[in-house]
C-alpha cells in the first residue's frame, strides 16, 4: 500500500533515467550474477564422496547407479569471482584438443542434436543446448531448451546454475522476469570443455562446457567466462539431461586463461 503522501509525479523516473538505470543494471549484471552464482555454491551444496542418501532434486530411478551418483556429486574446482573476467590467455593447456561431432537439426526439435553415443557426443550436445537456450538471456527460453533436452525425472531447469544466472540478470537490470527486451541481446559461445567422467558403462556422462557469455544492451557489452556441467544419459538415439541429481557446479573462468587450464578445461574443435 502506498503511503498517504505519495506523489506519483515526484517519484516517476524520466525515460532517460529509466534507460540509464537499465543500462547500468545490464553493465553490472555479470559481476552481480556471477557472484550470486558462485555464492550459492557452498560446501553444503556439494556433498563429498562417497555419496550417501540425501533428498534429491527431481525424481531419479529407484535403483540409481552409485557410480553415477558419485560422479555427479563429486565437487569441481571452484575459482574466485574475478576468474570470469577477460584476461590474458595461458600458453599452457590441460590436455589435447577435444574433437566434438557437429550437431544437426532434427525435424520437430528445437535444440540441434548430437547423435554419437560417445562422451564427445555428450559434450557436443551440452554445448548445443547452452548456446541455443541462452540466447536473449531469457529464463523462459532456457527452461524450454533444458526441458526439451531432458529425460523424464531429470531436475527442473529452475534449479540449475544457468537459470539462476538469468534470473539474477533480469533482477539486477530491472527487467521483466521473462520475455524479449528491445535492445538486449545475449550470446553464449562455447570454446572449451571437459569430460568429468562416465558411468553406467558409458551411458551416463558428466560433461562440462566453458564459454564466453556476452550481453549487449544498445551497443554496450559485458562479457564473462561461464561454465556449465550437466549429467547426460544416452538412450540409444540421443543424449538427454539425466534423471540424476544436478551435477556439481562447474568452474567459472575466462576461456583459455590460467584459471581455465587449472580447472581442466580443454579446447574444443568440431570435427
Amino acid at each position: 500500500m502506498r503511503p498517504p503522501d505519495f506523489d506519483k509525479r515526484r517519484y516517476r523516473l524520466s525515460p532517460e533515467l529509466c534507460e540509464a538505470a537499465i543500462t547500468l543494471g545490464v553493465l553490472a549484471l555479470l559481476a552481480v550474477v556471477v557472484a550470486v552464482l558462485i555464492s550459492r555454491i557452498t560446501p553444503d551444496d556439494v556433498p563429498a564422496p562417497p555419496p550417501s542418501p540425501q533428498p534429491l532434486i527431481g525424481a531419479i530411478p529407484e535403483d540409481p547407479d552409485r557410480d553415477s551418483l558419485e560422479l555427479v556429486r563429486r565437487p569441481m574446482l571452484q575459482l574466485p569471482p574475478q576468474a570470469v573476467q577477460p584476461q590474458p590467455l595461458s600458453t599452457d593447456s590441460a590436455g589435447p584438443v577435444i574433437t566434438i561431432p557437429r550437431t544437426q537439426q532434427q525435424a520437430g526439435r528445437w535444440i540441434p542434436s548430437s547423435t554419437p553415443g560417445t562422451p564427445e557426443g555428450a559434450l557436443a550436445q551440452l554445448a548445443s543446448l547452452d548456446e541455443t537456450a541462452l540466447r536473449g538471456a531469457d529464463p523462459a527460453t532456457y527452461t524450454r531448451g533444458f526441458t526439451e533436452q531432458s529425460e523424464s525425472g531429470a531436475p527442473p531447469a529452475d534449479d540449475t546454475g544457468l537459470h539462476a544466472l538469468l534470473r539474477s540478470l533480469r533482477t539486477s537490470a530491472g527487467l521483466n522476469p521473462a520475455g524479449m527486451v528491445p535492445g538486449l541481446t545475449a550470446d553464449y559461445d562455447v570454446v572449451q570443455g571437459q569430460i568429468k567422467g562416465t558411468a553406467e558403462r558409458g551411458n551416463v556422462v558428466v560433461a562440462c562446457v566453458l564459454g564466453q557469455y556476452s550481453v549487449d544492451y544498445r551497443g554496450q557489452t559485458v562479457t564473462a567466462g561461464i561454465g556449465d556441467c550437466q549429467a547426460l544419459r544416452w538412450n540409444g538415439r540421443e543424449w538427454r539431461i539425466a534423471a540424476t541429481p544436478l551435477a556439481a557446479p562447474a568452474p567459472n573462468a575466462w576461456p583459455g586463461s590460467a584459471d581455465a587450464v587449472a580447472a581442466g578445461y580443454r579446447e574444443l574443435r568440431e570435427g
